[in-house]
């Protein structure tokens, strides 16, 4: 169990009872989410959920206001709208389709969850190496052609921050059987809604596009993606799948965030803000610090590499009850590498004066 749980980030109840301490003394930047607390709207609908129907019915099993509020904020047909039981679920189901389809390339380094979907299906699969060297320039072009049935996008990467354009995207669409493209942490890139490729899903029936209400909002627990792909798709998806899999609670606070145009855009904005300012402050402060290299990155979190093993240095900053992302389970790195979630300006200092710290008494 041990070495599972050491694959993903944001595993708090186990790093907790190993270190000795609380869930709520330790500062987590191995989970790459938003720092701000639940906005008062949304607590608010939780608590109304809870003291209704939410717990003691069943839920919508077609999911119709939720689908219907997203189609709306993406201006698209509701059809082609799927909720999931976070975006892991939907990764899934399209990893079933990918294994009908042929051979799937996936770039690495990348997101474990791929793999993991592809092996519940005995589905054939090549990894193809990105380069470990890249420029701040955003959006960059996609560096990997066609030479297999089906491709498995992350937009904006997973670990290494790269914003990928859709110019470069878009001419793959009629080369490859099936796209995948997770945008998991588009909505937190600034001004990355533009290289999206959720408008051309309708002309591409080829196409699937994953989305996560759990970087945006920090609701982890809850549960909460959604996909965008053909409704002849998403019609074989709901024969396949459990007849629940989305919660009450899920489903409320899902509609709940997503209806009010004005409050979603608000949030995002403050998000996409705090994304540009501390991103760009912290790549700068840990590019100070002896011993490592920060890489540029689009989004809420760094990829640092070490000169030797950073495993030490992981573990040094655990027993300051900082977790930092062990990058090992990142097919393509190893132990020099290490992945920071940004936090708030009083998380990234602590973070910036512990690791200097561990830098100087290690050279």
């Amino acid at each position: 169990m041990n070495s599972f749980i050491s694959t993903h980030g944001g595993n708090l109840n186990y790093e907790a009872e190993r270190l000795g301490c609380k869930v709520d003394q330790l500062l987590d930047a191995s989970a790459s989410l938003v720092p701000f607390d639940l906005n008062r709207s949304l607590k608010k609908c939780l608590i109304r959920a809870l003291h209704g129907s939410a717990l003691r019915n069943y839920p919508d099993r077609q999911h119709q206001q939720f689908r219907e509020v997203i189609g709306y904020w993406h201006q698209i047909d509701s059809s082609m709208v799927l909720p999931g039981n976070g975006a892991s679920e939907l990764i899934t189901w399209a990893a079933r389709d990918a294994s009908v389809a042929g051979l799937s390339t996936l770039p690495v380094p990348g997101f474990g969850d791929y793999q993991r979907a592809l092996l519940c299906w005995d589905a054939d699969f090549v990894q193809k190496q990105l380069p470990l060297s890249w420029t701040s320039h955003a959006p960059q072009p996609f560096p990997i052609s066609q030479d297999s049935e089906v491709l498995w996008i992350t937009n904006p990467h997973n670990p290494t921050g790269q914003l990928w354009s859709r110019d470069s995207l878009e001419p793959l669409l009629n080369s490859y059987e099936l796209v995948i493209c997770d945008e998991a942490f588009l909505p937190l890139v600034p001004d990355g809604e533009k290289q999206s490729l959720i408008p051309l899903v309708a002309d591409h029936p080829n196409l699937i596009v994953i989305r996560s209400l759990t970087k945006l909002f920090a609701l982890a627990g809850l549960r909460l993606g959604y996909a965008i792909t053909s409704p002849e798709r998403l019609e074989r998806w709901y024969r396949w799948r459990d007849p629940w899999p989305v919660n009450g609670l899920a489903l409320a606070a899902g509609i709940n965030l997503m209806t009010d145009g004005i409050a979603l855009e608000r949030w995002i904005n403050r998000v996409q803000e705090w994304v540009k300012i501390e991103g760009k402050w912290l790549h700068a402060e840990l590019n100070e610090l002896p011993g490592i290299t920060p890489f540029p990155s689009a989004v809420n979190f760094l990829l640092i590499h070490g000169d030797t093993s950073l495993l030490t240095l992981r573990e040094q900053m655990s027993q300051k009850l900082i977790l930092l992302r062990d990058c090992r389970s990142f097919v393509g790195l190893g132990d020099s590498w290490l992945r920071i979630g940004l936090q708030q300006r009083s998380g990234n200092r602590r973070i910036l004066e512990e690791l200097g710290q561990c830098l100087v008494k290690s050279n």
